[in-house]
């Protein structure tokens, strides 16, 4: 019999080439995000349905971000790409199916609001300037440009089939 694999986010000593720590997380870890200083990590789990933060000096846990959105049963939310602003203000999390992304306050852990996007949103990306933020929506097939000062959607742009991530480079 094989032993119970739990959703964990292992922890590696780039030296030494050793996990040295192992955090439990929830079921379909998908995305992990540090923050600009380097001292929070957000770690995604898509059928648990929630963001973990963990304190990178000793890997313990600082909070677990739950998703409830009016009107959408809690089987469709499932968070997959997280971007954080770099002033420590918003983390946002794109909630899949549920086809909103949420803000939340990267001090508190609070869900400040949902935002209503494109269909299944899997990634995210914000703009240099951190003005805008682009939402990838892989069953619709387009990109939705978020105000990020407003906190509005401001345009949806086709991109194709499936889109998945989005990548914001200077020219």
């Amino acid at each position: 019999m094989s032993p119970l694999k739990l959703p964990t986010w292992r922890t590696v000593d780039t030296e030494t080439n050793e996990i040295f720590h192992n955090t439990l997380v929830d079921a379909r870890p998908r995305h992990a995000e540090f923050n600009k200083s380097g001292n929070r990590l957000w770690v995604s789990s898509e059928i648990g349905g929630t963001v973990k933060v963990l304190d990178t000096s000793n890997q313990e846990e600082l909070a677990t971000i739950n998703f409830a959105i009016k009107g959408i049963h809690k089987d469709r939310v499932q968070p997959v790409g997280v971007k954080l602003t770099d002033d420590g203000k918003y983390a946002f999390v794109a909630l899949g199916p549920a086809n909103h992304i949420a803000v939340v306050d990267q001090k508190t852990y609070e869900v400040l609001e949902y935002l209503l996007v494109g269909r299944r949103v899997w990634h995210l990306a914000l703009n240099n300037d951190q003005s805008q933020l682009l939402t990838t929506n892989g069953v619709s097939s387009d990109v939705s440009v978020v105000d990020v000062e407003k906190m509005k959607v401001i345009k949806t742009i086709k991109v194709g089939r499936y889109p998945w991530g989005a990548v914001i480079f200077n020219q």
